[in-house]
């Protein structure tokens, strides 16, 4: 019998010390095939012809879901670390832990008329996704959606980034421990 991605998602996902262990998605070759396969689907409704993902779990999912649905990736780097050429950059609004980063974007990776689905494993409050949005707003590129593994969204931001879909929300996965 063949589980969703939901189902695997909800299978594999543990709270650690508090903490949501969204990691554990990453171990098991099924559980992480149903994710991207999941996360393809969405980029082929959005007819996205980039997937754009911050570091670093958005990295891991962004780039396996380009290649597998066969198109090309950007990165959003966080302030530190190597990233060659000309940036744009923004500053993030604090996220759920109060923090503020600096995100950016090599301008050569996105052009006018490219369609860039946003692929990220969790969204809590949605400051860095918003961000994200702007840069690949200033480069040119089209947003076409946010596909999130966990969706925690409050609605304002939910309707900021629309559209938005989800393998599971928060809430389905239990209170942390």
């Amino acid at each position: 019998m063949t589980t969703s991605a939901r189902d695997e998602v909800l299978e594999a996902f543990r709270w650690v010390d508090g903490h949501a262990d969204i990691w554990r998605l990453f171990l098991v070759p099924q559980t992480f095939r149903a994710v991207v396969d999941h996360l393809v689907n969405e980029v082929s409704a959005a007819s996205a012809t980039k997937v754009a993902g911050i570091e670093s779990r958005g990295f891991i999912l962004g780039g396996a879901v380009a290649v597998s649905a066969g198109i090309g990736f950007v990165p959003i780097r966080k302030q530190l670390g190597l990233f060659p050429g000309q940036k744009r950059s923004v500053t993030a609004e604090p996220d759920y832990r109060g923090q503020r980063h600096l995100l950016r974007i090599q301008e050569q990776s996105l052009a006018p008329g490219d369609r860039v689905l946003f692929v990220d494993d969790w969204a809590e409050v949605g400051s860095q996704a918003i961000a994200a949005r702007r840069l690949i707003e200033d480069c040119g590129g089209t947003w076409v959606g946010a596909a999130l593994v966990v969706d925690q969204l409050p609605p304002d931001r939910r309707q900021q980034l629309m559209p938005v879909s989800h393998i599971a929300t928060a809430d389905e996965l239990g209170p942390s421990e």
